[in-house]
């Protein structure tokens, strides 16, 4: 069976600001190793999938950079959003796209700018995902929880399935400290780690059937896949498309939703305070880069230093960042609030540093 990975690569990655910019968002930074995190993505699929099947999703600002990063992917298989339309309408680009190549081609979808710390673990479990879609399910890892964790969506497993997945009870929103303990405590509920398995055809029926908005658009796109006027004809449908996730277009609609759970070192690098998850700490809980960042008397903290000295002392539990030309400094407990920065720049129309 040929596996064709799907790699969105849309977001913004604000809450990584100032190292972050509008062209050079979080999946472009090597934040995890020396890598930036979209070509870590990428290779981590080596012996599974070949670069010509991979595909990458993404807007016409990191289009370049996103080509550049993946060495190896085909012009053919870079997918332009002429406009940013959510997870639901960039599933199905890709889906029309692996259709006209394979009718019955297994796609697997990954963000990308997640870390992975178990790769072969990661490699058996989507083998195994890629095995219960072609069944037929509709597949979704889910993260087995380390931690009553509050920013992740949540999983409810159901009865056991043939091959090793369970069936999906429900899908559940970030919930509350005190929710999130009793979904650890339980035992039912695992992260919702936003990588999707299934076969092209039976998420195209999932659209028709769920978001049937998406018909007359998909078919358009459909027909013009392989043909020098899909550009064109991408232009005038995508944005017509109704700006939805893949979680409430289908996975929270479709009966034949298989959970297989993973345990392979998974994290979503969502901030700075994400960083010690995935990089080395010194004796003190410090992650500390940069040969001119100087760290005295500091315990739990985030310090990334650029091209001059940056030095930091007496700190606990804090974020310092410089990028050369804009420092931030945040607690870690506050680091989610760093995309208010950004929000607070556009309204002072500090555009260079956005």
């Amino acid at each position: 069976m040929a596996l064709y990975p799907v790699i969105m690569a849309g977001g913004s990655g604000t809450r990584f600001w100032p190292l972050s910019r509008q062209a050079r968002p979080k999946q472009f930074l090597p934040l995890a190793s020396k890598l930036p995190l979209i070509t870590d993505t990428s290779a981590r699929l080596k012996g599974l999938a070949s670069v010509k099947d991979t595909f990458i999703v993404c807007g016409p600002l990191h289009a370049k950079a996103a080509a550049k990063l993946v060495k190896g992917l085909p012009k053919a298989n870079l997918l332009v959003e002429p406009v940013a339309r959510n997870t639901a309408p960039a599933i199905a680009l890709a889906a029309v796209q692996v259709a006209a190549r394979d009718p019955k081609g297994v796609m697997v979808v990954l963000p990308s700018d997640h870390h992975v710390a178990d790769v072969p673990g990661f490699k058996r479990t989507l083998a195994d995902a890629a095995d219960l879609a072609e069944a037929g399910h509709i597949v979704t890892l889910g993260i087995k929880p380390s931690r009553p964790e509050t920013g992740y969506g949540y999983i409810q497993v159901g009865e056991a399935l043939e091959g090793g997945g369970r069936k999906v009870q429900a899908f559940k929103e970030k919930p509350d400290l005190e929710t999130a303990r009793g979904y650890m405590s339980s035992g039912d509920y695992l992260w919702n780690g936003g990588i999707f398995v299934f076969r092209v055809d039976v998420i195209l029926e999932a659209f028709a059937k769920h978001m049937p908005e998406m018909k007359k658009g998909l078919d358009a796109l459909r027909k013009a896949a392989g043909k020098r006027t899909f550009g064109a004809v991408l232009k005038k449908v995508f944005p017509k498309l109704p700006s939805t996730s893949i979680d409430y277009g289908v996975m929270e609609k479709a009966s034949n939703i298989a959970v297989l759970p993973g345990d392979f070192g998974w994290s979503d690098v969502g901030s700075f305070a994400a960083i010690p998850e995935v990089r080395p700490a010194d004796a003190n809980g410090n992650v500390v880069s940069g040969n001119l960042a100087v760290v005295v008397d500091c315990h739990s903290c985030v310090v990334l230093a650029d091209k001059r000295p940056l030095s930091v002392v007496g700190l606990t539990d804090m974020v310092v960042v410089d990028s050369g030309d804009a420092v931030l400094v945040v607690p870690k407990d506050k680091s989610q609030d760093v995309r208010k920065v950004v929000e607070a720049l556009k309204a002072r129309k500090l555009t260079k540093y956005l």
